[in-house]
C-alpha cells in the first residue's frame, strides 16, 4: 500500500456550467494557488485535479479542456504563494506568459516557475499536466542556489535534458496513481534530485556563485529561445535581464567562454543537428542557416567548416550516404 496521502480532489463534471469557473477559482485558491481562470468550450469548464502530499511537498494531477490561468500582479499580492512550481505537460500544448517573454510547451516538457510573479498559462486543447509545489526555499537550498530568477522550460535542450525530464515524468506517473509503495522522504529526495540535475544540466554542472549560477541558467535559456533572432547578442540578453553586458561577461567567465562564442556555438550545433539528422535534404542550406539566426549563408558555412572540418553540404552528404 502507497504511503502518500490523498489530499484532496475535486472535479466541475457535476458542477452546472455557470458555476464552474467559481467553483475551480475557489478550489484551487484553497488547495494550490490563487488564480483567475477562463473557459474556452462551449460546454464550459471541464477540469479535474488530485492534490498528494508528498513530505514537504505537494503534487497536483489536473485535466481538463481548453481553458487559461492567470496569476495576475493583482492576484499575487492578494493571494500570496511562496513556492517554485515544476509542470510537466503529459497532454496537449500550453503556452506560459510572463513579464519578461513567452514559453511554448508541448507534452513532455517541463515549466518551471515562481509563484512570487505574474503569469498566465494557456492550453490549447484538452490537456494533463503534473504539477511539483516546491517551497521556494527548498528549491533554493536543494535545486538551484540563489533560487530561480525567472520561468525555464526543459526537454529540448540536450538529450541528458530530455532523459532526466523523461525520467521525471516516469516518477510522477507512478506517485500520481500512488503505485509503487514509495515513502514520501525518499519520492521527495527523488524530485528534488531530478530538478536539481535538470539545473546543473542547463549550466553543465559547473561551479561558481549561487546568484552567478542562477543567472548563468536564466541567460542560457534566453539564448536558446531566441538562436532564430539574427540580432541576439549579448546587448539584448544583459537587457532583458536587467543587467549589464559587462556583467553577463563576468557570468559567462566560469564556462570558460564569452556570450558571443555561447550564442555562436548553440547556432551551430543546432545547425548541425539539422543537416545530420532526419529530413536533411528538405531543406536548403540557406534555409538552414537563415533558421539559425544567420544572416550570411557564406559566413555560416565558413563557421560551420572551421567548427566541425566540412562544409555544411559535405556533412550532409555524409550523414545520408
Amino acid at each position: 500500500m502507497s504511503a502518500l496521502t490523498v489530499i484532496s480532489q475535486a472535479t466541475t463534471e457535476h458542477v452546472a456550467p455557470a458555476e464552474r469557473i467559481d467553483y475551480w477559482e475557489d478550489y484551487n485558491r484553497k488547495a494550490l494557488v490563487g488564480l483567475s481562470c477562463t473557459s474556452y468550450s462551449e460546454q464550459g469548464l471541464l477540469a479535474r485535479q488530485t492534490n498528494i502530499e508528498l513530505g514537504g511537498l505537494r503534487l497536483a494531477e489536473i485535466a481538463g479542456n481548453a481553458h487559461a490561468i492567470e496569476r495576475s500582479p493583482q492576484t499575487v499580492r492578494s493571494a500570496p504563494k511562496d513556492s517554485v512550481f515544476a509542470t510537466l505537460l503529459l497532454k496537449g500544448e500550453a503556452v506560459f506568459l510572463h513579464e519578461n517573454g513567452c514559453l511554448a510547451a508541448t507534452a513532455g516538457e517541463l515549466v518551471v516557475y515562481n509563484t512570487r510573479r505574474p503569469y498566465l498559462f494557456g492550453f490549447s486543447s484538452s490537456m494533463r499536466q503534473i504539477l511539483v509545489d516546491v517551497p521556494r526555499e527548498s528549491f533554493a537550498r536543494v535545486c538551484a542556489g540563489g533560487g530561480l530568477p525567472g520561468p525555464m522550460l526543459f526537454g529540448r535542450g540536450t538529450a541528458r535534458e530530455g532523459a532526466l525530464v523523461a525520467a521525471l515524468g516516469s516518477l510522477l506517473g507512478g506517485l500520481a496513481a500512488l503505485r509503487g509503495g514509495h515513502e514520501p522522504a525518499d519520492a521527495e529526495r527523488a524530485v528534488l534530485d531530478l530538478l536539481r540535475q535538470l539545473a546543473e544540466e542547463r549550466t553543465g554542472g559547473r561551479p561558481g556563485p549561487d546568484t552567478y549560477r542562477s543567472q548563468l541558467i536564466v541567460a542560457e535559456d534566453y539564448i536558446d529561445r531566441h538562436l532564430h533572432d539574427p540580432c541576439l547578442g549579448a546587448a539584448q540578453v544583459a537587457g532583458v535581464m536587467g543587467i549589464s553586458v559587462r556583467h553577463l561577461a563576468r557570468i559567462f567567465e566560469s564556462t570558460g567562454t564569452t556570450p558571443a562564442r555561447h550564442i555562436m556555438e548553440r547556432r551551430l550545433a543546432g545547425a548541425h543537428r539539422e543537416l545530420t539528422g532526419a529530413g536533411a535534404r528538405e531543406s536548403t542550406i540557406a534555409d538552414v542557416a537563415h533558421r539559425w539566426g544567420f544572416s550570411s549563408q557564406a559566413h555560416f558555412a565558413r563557421l560551420f567548416r572551421a567548427r566541425y572540418g566540412l562544409t555544411p553540404s559535405e556533412a550532409r552528404a555524409q550523414a545520408t550516404t
